[in-house]
């Protein structure tokens, strides 16, 4: 069993987990630890032989608080412990998580996943070019290799191969290229001379 001290802040950063907070614990974390799942087993919440095996500690207003997370494979019976908490209030200040970090630390701080930046799609003239759906594969082949993207023509290329119409196979080569018109490249090479 472990307890960990955590901060304010890094509990406002658990908005994907639950557990229960429990307010005025001072004295002996593990004890805390201890007799929580000697009282929650004894009233039948926590069951087969589940318990919390971990805590975490903070402080707020001058109290020291524990949160007791809920783990996926713990067998606890939600509905006494919800029964349990609410009639042990004012002893333990029993509250949960998601309760707890709005009411009283503001709201938890949304984490941004790191996405990967978005492949540039080349530009891709076909507009006004032969409409066979071979030629069009080709041409959009071509383009994403002359730009270093052997990978995205070979799967274009599969997926293509795989589809039932011309129109979705059109759509498939708008997903890896921007098509652009025949014309419109024609016009823009004589401006560059």
């Amino acid at each position: 069993m472990s307890i960990q001290q955590i901060t304010k802040e890094q509990l406002r950063r658990m908005g994907d987990q639950e557990g229960l907070v429990l307010q005025g614990c001072g004295g002996d974390p593990q004890e805390w630890l201890d007799g929580i799942n000697v009282i929650l087993t004894n009233e039948g919440i926590l069951k087969q032989g589940a318990g919390f095996e971990e805590a975490y500690t903070f402080r707020h207003d001058d109290l020291t608080c524990l949160l007791f997370p809920f783990k996926e494979d713990m067998e606890l019976d939600i509905g006494k412990l919800a029964v349990w908490r609410l009639a042990t209030h004012s002893t333990f200040g029993g509250t949960w998580l998601s309760d707890y970090v709005p009411n009283r630390l503001g709201g938890f701080v949304q984490i941004q996943e790191q996405k990967e930046p978005a492949q540039v799609k080349p530009d891709c003239p076909l507009i006004g070019t032969d409409g066979n759906i071979f030629h069009l594969m080709g041409k959009a082949s071509e383009t994403l290799r002359k730009n270093g993207m052997q990978e995205q023509a070979e799967e274009m290329r599969n997926r293509i191969f795989q589809c039932q119409s011309y129109d979705s196979a059109l759509s498939i080569i708008g997903d890896y290229v921007n098509i652009t018109s025949a014309h419109q490249e024609a016009c823009m090479d004589m401006e560059m001379e």
